[in-house]
């Protein structure tokens, strides 16, 4: 069965350490994309697609910042894919699902811990289904390197970037059972 994310209903944040003292979360505001499941509801692939101009810190300067070549380059590299390559069951479901991460034109393998909802039946007859998914990724691998050097040591920028997401997701109506 193939389910559409609802972006209205969904959301990936991040973070990353900011002066090697605390860390800065983000998100982006709109995101697409399919899910794929077995009949039993097994998870069986994603397809996400993110708008990297929906960045948003709180802080525009940052997020000016964030839109320019020094890291998303959004003006050249408009959306950050990810596409399933592998899907672990780990039992109760939960699934570890490996898949290519591009940002900035560039693919390299991520993973991420994936715990799926039942799915069940909204107040107008859709099914709809959800999922909470962790992961990390070092963003130099993708090019990201862009930082400054601290005056008492360290770095501006950390390397890795958490990603939390929260997803709903509905099956178009012409392929659920009535």
């Amino acid at each position: 069965m193939k389910w559409t994310i609802d972006p209205v209903h969904s959301s990936v944040e991040f973070a990353v350490r900011h002066m090697s003292i605390s860390l800065v979360r983000g998100r982006f505001n709109r995101m697409s994309g399919t899910i794929e499941t077995a009949d039993d509801g097994r998870l069986a692939g994603v397809d996400a697609s993110i708008d990297a101009s929906s960045i948003d810190t709180a802080e525009s300067r940052r997020d000016v910042h964030l839109l320019s070549p020094d890291f998303l380059d959004a003006a050249n590299y408009p959306t950050l894919t990810f596409r399933s390559t592998a899907i672990d069951a780990l039992g109760d479901g939960r699934f570890r699902v490996k898949g290519d991460f591009t940002i900035r034109g560039e693919t390299h393998p991520a993973v991420f811990e994936v715990v799926t909802a039942s799915p069940v039946i909204d107040l107008w007859g859709n099914r709809r289904s959800g999922a909470h998914a962790v992961g990390a990724i070092a963003r130099k691998d993708w090019g990201l390197a862009w930082n400054q050097a601290m005056e008492s040591g360290g770095v501006l920028v950390g390397d890795e970037v958490q990603f939390t997401l929260d997803i709903e997701a509905v099956l178009p109506e012409s392929t659920h059972a009535t």
